[in-house]
């Protein structure tokens, strides 16, 4: 059964508590990233129904909400997620060909993650960093201006901190 740490539901009674009483559906978005963050990176359905629970919604609303946002992750995800730009300005600029490179160099398609759980390549819409086309958000962090090299170093520093974590 998914259930939030005392820590983890603490910070979830202060996120509802920031809404009047009767609207805790407004605090559904802070709520999902806390449990995506919670449990393992992505939304199972059972940590969705849990989230509805706690707000007192239906799980639909959860599902609704979960599945509209690209930022919410509906299947495992690898420990670095590669979120590449592809709206117009990052495709102008080559984001087409840097979504292929990352896609051949790490041996996934878009929406995938490697066989040894490190990567997940998933295309997004616009990210707002246009002017650094073409860009990807890996973490919290923006990569910007993004060319095969910089792929193949950005991917080599994932690698070591994850060996150096391990």
């Amino acid at each position: 059964m998914v259930k939030f740490s005392e820590e983890k539901l603490a910070k979830v009674k202060e996120i509802i508590a920031r809404y009047p009483d009767g609207k805790q559906k407004s605090a559904l978005l802070p709520v999902l990233h806390v449990a995506q963050d919670a449990f393992g990176g992505w939304l199972s359905p059972e940590t969705m129904d849990y989230v509805a629970s706690l707000l007192n919604i239906a799980p639909i609303e959860v599902y609704e909400v979960a599945t509209f946002y690209s930022m919410y992750n509906l299947k495992p995800v690898g420990k670095y997620m590669f979120e590449v730009c592809q709206t117009g300005p990052c495709m102008l600029n080559g984001s087409d060909s840097i979504i292929k490179y990352i896609s051949d160099t790490l041996g996934i398609k878009p929406g995938e993650t490697t066989t040894d759980g490190l990567f997940t390549l998933k295309t997004v819409e616009c990210l707002g960093a246009c002017g650094y086309a073409p860009m990807m958000q890996l973490g919290k962090n923006y990569r910007e201006h993004l060319t095969k090299e910089k792929v193949d170093s950005i991917i080599d520093e994932c690698r070591k901190n994850a060996a150096k974590n391990n």
